[in-house]
């Protein structure tokens, strides 16, 4: 389906309650030809749980693909990445006009910035418990 984020996964656990997939994250350096030459590639190794469907066909160590709709992976992208440097944005440029004559200016502005975006990720992780409901993991 053109509306979904798919991912190949292997079962690593099934209880009653939750079903525990692990998925291989490569950066593109791990697609390389030649990364046994630079070193360079990096695979990491994620964890994810979800309900366990009573009606599933699988069992661990079967080979299955994980998804999620395209609409919860570009409201990840939003929170994790355009929200905070919109924060970012916001807080030096209007910090640099307000401390416009200050010796340190520079100094005030990236550090308020920074504290901006850092108290944003921690209202997020507070939020952790709200966002693990919205974004849905299905096993096909």
């Amino acid at each position: 389906m053109k509306n979904e984020i798919r991912h190949k996964a292997k079962v690593v656990e099934m209880t009653p309650e939750f079903t525990t997939v692990e998925i291989i994250v490569s950066s593109a350096c791990a697609e390389c030809h030649a990364k046994g030459l630079c070193g360079m590639s990096e695979e990491e190794e994620k964890l994810i749980s979800l309900p366990t469907d009573p009606y599933a066909t699988y069992n661990v160590g079967d080979e299955v693909e994980l998804c999620t709709k395209m609409s919860m992976g570009m409201k990840a992208v939003w929170i994790s990445y355009v929200v905070p440097l919109l924060i970012l944005m916001i807080l030096i440029l209007s910090l640099s006009a307000v401390f416009g004559n200050s010796d340190h200016k520079e100094i005030i502005a990236g550090l308020g910035s920074v504290a901006g975006v850092a108290v944003y990720y921690f209202v997020v992780w507070l939020l952790r418990g709200k966002l693990n409901n919205e974004f849905v993991f299905y096993i096909k």
